[in-house]
């Protein structure tokens, strides 16, 4: 089965987040299953840069009214076509925003070309030994490339490409692509898309609803997310309509490198480790306390690594650091985001020298240091489609505490009283974004560490896990082959 995955970034080409980890794994996690992935990006200049002198398959004289081509590569040995489209994408700043941080203004337009490229591909506008290349289904990601399932369904493009199936994949709801009707004449649609089942979005284009309306299924990255997004406090407006497409969505959690996440092998600690040699884990610990700047003690360590926003509920951590400090603990904080959280954050550290310290940005070997010697990864999302962080805390023993919800819900084992009985128990949960609730979860944590060998035994529970790819792949796999049998 040939499958296109649409996106607007994978690792390890271009990345602002979990999204581009997930488009990275899925051709390695769906090769052992018969499904052959081929990636569609952007070519943003960090991209051509990395694929270097690639080959032009197919050109378009005006592709939303700027000319493009499609270049072949790969990214990390799996199939990789490049949209080359240097009027869109050819400029300094991330993928979404310039280098002041405010969104391009032609974004709709960036992205729909994405969406009416990945259509014209997968209806077979490439064309290899005198025939064309056609693909069996179109997986999206989010809103940058939701508008693909809607050229299929409003837009057979390329020939037969209205009859290839399409999936969205919903990786955090809050991000919808949301532009003025004002666009929507330059989307190349008929004009039967301008409805409430197409492309419009209270008065104006919608790119992540009209992905949600036209796709064949429609997943997210984790089973209670998928719940959740069902109701107002989740669906943040679209959740009239994914109760409408019942059982057309589901969700299929995310899984990790462990290759790359693998304590025994990680040339980014001090100390590699395994379950059965924890005590290995202390050189790590003190390397991080050294590094951070942090005092040397027993208590508990705490690491957080994040977006520092209201989403990640940052905002009530900082409510908590005192109580945090007067437990024992001391926090390592690694992340950058709202500038108010960033200033409050350092005001923290200044208060208490030596038991917190922030480090303000992103370093990929550095949260791999924090993982591997930190005691415990606090994760108090407000909302988490699945989370990432947690499922690397688990896999080197640093002891998730995270709030209920999401995949944060569904791959952390709350250590209550039934649960350490059983012998189960991989972190803490709580409930309710709030200060009393973060603050038990803290002080609950505390007090599992002291008790030394229960500890040991959450963090050879939480080793144990299974977080690869194996059984995520099989759900996709198992999707596809559905929705073209």
């Amino acid at each position: 089965m040939k499958v296109l995955s649409v996106a607007s970034e994978a690792v390890p080409l271009v990345k602002t987040g979990g999204l581009a980890d997930v488009v990275g794994a899925l051709p390695a996690a769906l090769a052992g299953h018969g499904v052959e992935m081929t990636t569609l990006l952007p070519g943003y200049p960090s991209v051509l840069k990395a694929i270097g002198r690639a080959r032009s398959v197919h050109a378009w004289d005006l592709l939303l009214g700027v000319p493009a081509r499609l270049l072949s590569g790969k990214i990390d040995g799996y199939p990789l076509l490049v949209l080359d489209a240097p009027a869109l994408y050819a400029r300094d700043g991330a993928p979404y925003a310039d280098v002041a941080g405010q969104d391009w203004g032609d974004n709709w337009q960036r992205f729909s070309a994405l969406g009416r490229a990945a259509a014209d591909i997968a209806g077979g506008a490439m064309v290899a030994r005198g025939k064309p290349r056609r693909f069996d289904l179109v997986h999206a990601h989010d809103w940058q490339a939701a508008m693909a399932p809607a050229y299929l369904h409003f837009a057979p493009f390329g020939g037969e490409a209205g009859r290839v199936p399409s999936i969205v994949t919903i990786h955090n709801m809050a991000f919808q692509g949301w532009f003025g009707a004002e666009v929507f004449p330059r989307l190349g649609l008929p004009r039967e898309a301008w409805s409430i089942d197409g492309v419009e979005y209270h008065g104006g284009l919608g790119m992540l609803k009209a992905g949600l309306a036209c796709a064949d299924a429609v997943t997210t990255v984790s089973p209670t997310y998928a719940r959740e997004i069902r109701s107002a406090a989740f669906g943040m407006g679209l959740e009239g309509l994914i109760v409408a497409r019942g059982r057309a969505v589901s969700g299929i959690l995310n899984g990790i490198d462990t290759g790359l996440w693998d304590p025994s092998r990680d040339p980014a600690l001090a100390a590699p480790y395994e379950a059965k040699k924890l005590e290995r884990r202390t050189a790590n610990k003190r390397a991080l306390e050294a590094e951070f700047g942090l005092e040397i003690d027993e208590g508990p360590l705490f690491i957080v690594v994040t977006r520092l926003t209201w989403q990640k509920g940052m905002d009530v951590l900082l409510e908590v650091l005192d109580h945090l400090v007067g437990l024992g603990g001391r926090l390592a904080l690694l992340g950058s985001g709202d500038s108010a959280i960033e200033e409050a954050l350092h005001q923290a550290a200044a208060r208490h020298p030596g038991r917190i310290a922030v480090r303000i940005g992103y370093d990929e070997a550095l949260s791999h240091r924090m993982q591997g010697g930190g005691d415990a990864i606090l994760v108090p999302s407000r909302f988490e489609p699945c989370g990432l962080t947690q499922l690397y805390g688990l896999a080197y023993g640093c002891v998730p505490v995270v709030a209920r919800t999401g995949g944060l819900a569904d791959t952390v084992i709350d250590a209550n009283p039934a649960a350490l009985a059983a012998g189960v128990a991989t972190g803490v949960q709580f409930d309710g974004i709030h200060y009393d609730a973060f603050a038990a979860a803290l002080t609950r944590t505390v007090d599992l560490y002291n008790r030394a060998e229960q500890w040991r035994t959450i963090q050879k529970n939480a080793m144990k896990c299974d977080f690869s790819w194996k059984a995520s792949g099989q759900a996709y796999a198992d999707l596809y082959r559905a929705l073209t049998a």
